[in-house]
C-alpha cells in the first residue's frame, strides 16, 4: 500500500483520500507533531474516554490518525488498539508512540481479533465519520458495534459542517444498535445547543443483539 492512497479491494475509497490534496497525510502528521512540541493540549478526547471507562479497559481508537488519543489512553493504563486506513498516519503513530497496537485497516471492513469478547469502548475523534466513503456511515457504525461487548460505550466527535448531518448520524447509530446517552458541544463537555458547530456524542451498545 502506498502512503497516501487506499489499497485495492471492494471497499469504496474514503473521502480522506478522495476529497483532500496530495500530501495531506504528511501535513496532518506534521501539524500535530508541532502542536505537541508547543505544549498544546491535544489529548482532551482521551481524558473524556478515560472518565467513562474502568481502569485497564480495552479501547478501540477508530480512525486513530498519528496516535495522539490512543497513546494518551495507553499512558493512563488502558489497553488500546489504534486503527486507521491511512498507512502514513499509522506509520507516524508507530514511530512516535509505544504501547498501543497499531493497525492499518478500513473501518468499513474492520475485523479485529479483539472483537471476541469485545472492546469496552470505542473513540472516534478528529472528524473520522465525515471522512468515510459516502453512504457507508451506517455500515461502519454497525461494524464498530460488532466489535464491542454489550453495554460498551462509544464516543464520536465531528464538525457539523462536514457533510454528515447530525440527524442522519442519530438514525444510523440507532439502526446499528447504539443507544444515545449524552451529547455535548465540545470534548470538555460544554452544553449542546442547536446552534453548536460541533457535536460530541456518547453512545451505549444495546444489550439486544440483532
Amino acid at each position: 500500500m502506498s502512503t497516501d492512497e487506499p489499497g485495492d479491494g471492494e471497499a469504496p475509497a474514503p473521502r480522506w483520500f478522495t476529497d483532500t490534496d496530495d500530501g495531506h497525510s504528511h501535513a496532518y502528521v506534521a501539524h500535530f507533531r508541532q502542536l505537541a512540541t508547543e505544549g498544546v493540549d491535544i489529548v482532551g478526547e482521551a481524558r473524556l474516554v478515560d472518565a467513562l471507562v474502568a481502569p485497564g479497559s480495552l479501547v478501540l481508537d477508530a480512525g486513530c490518525g498519528p496516535g495522539r488519543v490512543a497513546s494518551e489512553l495507553h499512558r493512563r493504563g488502558h489497553r488500546v488498539v489504534g486503527v486507521d486506513v491511512d498507512q502514513t498516519l499509522v506509520e507516524a503513530a508507530q514511530a512516535d508512540h509505544d504501547g498501543p497496537r497499531w493497525v492499518v485497516a478500513d473501518l468499513l471492513t474492520l475485523d479485529l481479533p479483539e472483537r471476541r469478547p469485545g472492546f469496552d469502548a470505542v473513540v472516534c475523534a478528529g472528524n473520522v465519520l465525515p471522512y468515510l466513503a459516502p453512504s457507508t456511515e451506517r455500515q461502519v457504525l454497525r461494524r464498530l458495534f460488532d466489535h464491542v461487548h454489550p453495554d460498551a460505550v462509544a464516543v464520536f466527535g465531528f464538525g457539523l459542517d462536514r457533510g454528515y448531518a447530525l440527524g442522519d448520524f442519530d438514525v444510523d447509530a440507532e439502526a446499528a444498535g447504539w443507544v444515545l446517552e449524552h451529547r455535548f458541544a465540545t470534548w470538555d463537555l460544554r452544553p449542546w445547543e442547536q446552534s453548536s458547530e460541533f457535536a460530541v456524542t456518547v453512545l451505549r451498545a444495546s444489550t439486544v443483539r440483532q
